[in-house]
């Protein structure tokens, strides 16, 4: 992956940005510890549980490569009250491509693994899909305009999710393409609420597997409800992650406004799969992702 673009926004401080969310701590060659803030009520945020475990692999890889693939299974709710401890085991190093296989443990029990995927880059044809003609982030209004006061303040008190930036595209908005029947879809521009240095590629890849996990399992959910930021009442499904999948395609900004295109095709047996892609301002498809996610209805079924 070629070196970031220098960004117009100032470089800031990483004590209190986006950054201090992944950072962790080297405690031996190969293990690691973190701290993750709240998702939900006293569960771990999944997202940031992947982020740091891929910063955990990624610092056991040199420089010459980068992050093509992870893979993930979430186990076992994370404690937001205690540290995780991320080790690392180093399955493979070819000429090319190196694996690392990462297991996320607290209290003894594994909460989480992981198997990341780096390669060295190398010369070939581009090709990829056109982003659909939306309206830009500049024309949207953030993500949580919309909540009182009370409930913005207890989602900021997680530690976590002030740090972004999130705008949806209203689905009846000019050139949203028609939803294929029986699969929802959602159109959000994020990116993160502060800057991050240029020439981490490692840092914008783990941030952008973060924000993966922002708004993907609530599309599965859309016949249902409306995706958790943009809720004025209690939440009528209870979600978590089961699985995540991403493919990084191209280099790219984390704290520079991506367009992240999410359907869902399925939901059933309690389950629902949701595939994203990300879009930069240019229009270069630069990142997929897909997840499994539970989804369960909290109001009673008719007998």
């Amino acid at each position: 992956m070629t070196d970031l673009t220098e960004k117009e926004r100032p470089a800031a401080d990483t004590a209190g940005s986006f950054a201090e969310l992944l950072r962790i701590e080297r405690l031996d060659e190969n293990t690691f510890r973190g701290r993750c803030h709240a998702g939900a009520p006293m569960r771990a945020f999944g997202g940031q549980v992947a982020a740091q475990a891929l910063t955990a692999a990624g610092h056991t890889i040199g420089d010459d490569r980068d992050v093509h693939s992870l893979h993930s299974y979430f186990l076992l709710p994370g404690d937001p009250s205690r540290p995780i401890r991320y080790e690392v085991d180093r399955v493979r190093q070819g000429m090319s491509y190196a694996t690392r296989r990462v297991t996320a443990v607290q209290g003894g029990e594994a909460i989480f693994t992981l198997s990341a995927s780096f390669k060295r880059p190398e010369p070939a044809a581009d090709r990829h899909r056109e982003m659909p003609a939306l309206p830009g982030p500049e024309e949207l209004p953030d993500a949580l305009a919309g909540w009182d006061a009370e409930a913005r303040a207890a989602l900021t008190r997680t530690g976590g999710f002030g740090s972004l930036d999130l705008r949806f595209v209203p689905p009846d908005a000019p050139d949203v393409p028609p939803a294929v029947p029986g699969m929802p879809q959602q159109f959000v521009w994020l990116r993160t609420a502060s800057p991050l240095p240029a020439g981490d590629r490692l840092l914008h890849v783990c941030a952008l597997t973060y924000l993966s996990d922002l708004t993907l399992a609530s599309t599965a959910g859309l016949h249902v409800q409306p995706n958790f930021f943009q809720r004025t009442e209690p939440p009528r499904l209870i979600m978590a992650s089961l699985d995540h999948a991403m493919w990084f395609h191209r280099p790219f900004r984390a704290d520079e406004w991506l367009l992240f295109a999410q359907r869902s095709p399925s939901s059933s047996d309690g389950r629902g799969l949701s595939l994203g892609e990300f879009y930069d301002r240019d229009g270069r498809l630069v990142a997929s992702a897909v997840q499994e996610a539970l989804i369960r209805d909290r109001a009673p079924r008719a007998h």
